[in-house]
């Protein structure tokens, strides 16, 4: 499952994706990941959920990003939810289309491994493809 936080840059996307993935630590058996393009708020993520920085990484490509996401649940079976904080940036994304295919292969990902994406857009609502419009869980 994919769930989309959306919202114009300076809506306030960061603090509920920190705040949902700080409540749903306390929830899951396995283990959660919080992918962001930088450590900025390490300190305000629970200990147990791991932070990965994508500017540590030399990716340029959303399919080089898909590949990279795909890799970190290949390595760790017991990742039960993934997080992704500025989505568009970390993944590459800058068209419509773009976004719809990333969107389908993280169902793909999601059937595969079964793992929950929980992902933050910057962008409104009614800019996002209509294939997202179902998957979007908070619109700020």
């Amino acid at each position: 499952m994919v769930e989309i936080i959306s919202g114009e840059k300076g809506k306030g996307k960061t603090k509920y994706l920190l705040d949902k993935v700080n409540t749903d630590i306390k929830k899951v058996d396995g283990s959660i990941v919080y992918i962001d393009k930088n450590t900025k708020h390490m300190y305000e993520l629970d200990s147990k959920i791991r932070l990965i920085n994508m500017g540590d990484y030399p990716i340029d490509s959303t399919d080089e990003f898909l590949g990279f996401l795909s890799g970190v649940l290949s390595q760790n079976s017991d990742i039960q939810e993934v997080f992704l904080d500025s989505f568009l940036t970390v993944s590459y994304v800058d068209t419509n289309e773009g976004f719809t295919s990333a969107m389908n292969k993280l169902d793909k990902i999601c059937n595969n491994y079964d793992v929950k994406f929980v992902i933050s857009v910057s962008k409104d609502e009614k800019d996002l493809p209509e294939s997202a419009k179902g998957k979007i869980v908070v619109s700020l």
